[in-house]
């Protein structure tokens, strides 16, 4: 009899997991873990690439002592925001896109600064390092935009009845999305 028993709670048990689709919310999440860790490997390599821009630009423009430490610190300070999969939260993964973004001007600043040596815009180790770091500019996009489709679903999948009576037993709960840059719906403003 005990036996009997035994066999209909763990039918009754594999029915009600099957049924709040637990094995899809596993794979969900470990999609949006994995889009993540692609975001990261991107930042990771453009983070890599800027010591090599710098170092060439330096040998070209020396008096730009300022941009170039920028560039350096805008840097450091990017890559000590280190954002583990399992401390991705909204205040977390704010702090590490306020990084990525201070980064991403101070390159622009650097950039901005080489059209005023057109010995350096024409020299090949520049030119090759500016064409890996605008490639890598587009993996970073292309990888957050994963990272944000993959999360939708993960974040669809955990709100949709009855899953998401289950969802918070199981330790399943929102993953956060990338935001725009404050000012970013506006228009930039081009003055001739």
């Amino acid at each position: 009899m005990k036996k009997l028993i035994f066999i209909c709670l763990a039918v009754l048990a594999i029915t009600t997991l099957s049924s709040c689709n637990y094995n899809s919310l596993v794979e969900e999440q470990q999609g949006v873990d994995q889009a993540w860790a692609e975001v990261q490997n991107q930042y990771q390599r453009r983070a890599d690439l800027i010591p090599n821009l710098v170092n060439t630009v330096k040998g070209y423009s020396t008096h730009e002592e300022q941009t170039l430490v920028k560039v350096t610190e805008a840097r450091a300070k990017a890559t000590s925001v280190n954002l583990n999969v399992e401390d991705l939260n909204e205040e977390n993964l704010e702090r590490f896109q306020k990084a990525q973004n201070e980064l991403s001007s101070a390159l622009k600043s650097l950039l901005a600064v080489t059209e005023a040596y057109p010995d350096l815009k024409a020299n090949e180790n520049f030119l090759n390092l500016q064409a890996q770091l605008e490639g890598t500019e587009n993996r970073i996009t292309i990888a957050r935009r994963n990272y944000t489709e993959k999360v939708m679903e993960y974040n669809t999948s955990i709100k949709k009845f009855p899953t998401n009576i289950y969802a918070g037993w199981f330790g399943f709960s929102s993953k956060p999305q990338f935001s725009a840059d404050a000012g970013a719906q506006s228009a930039p403003k081009v003055e001739f």
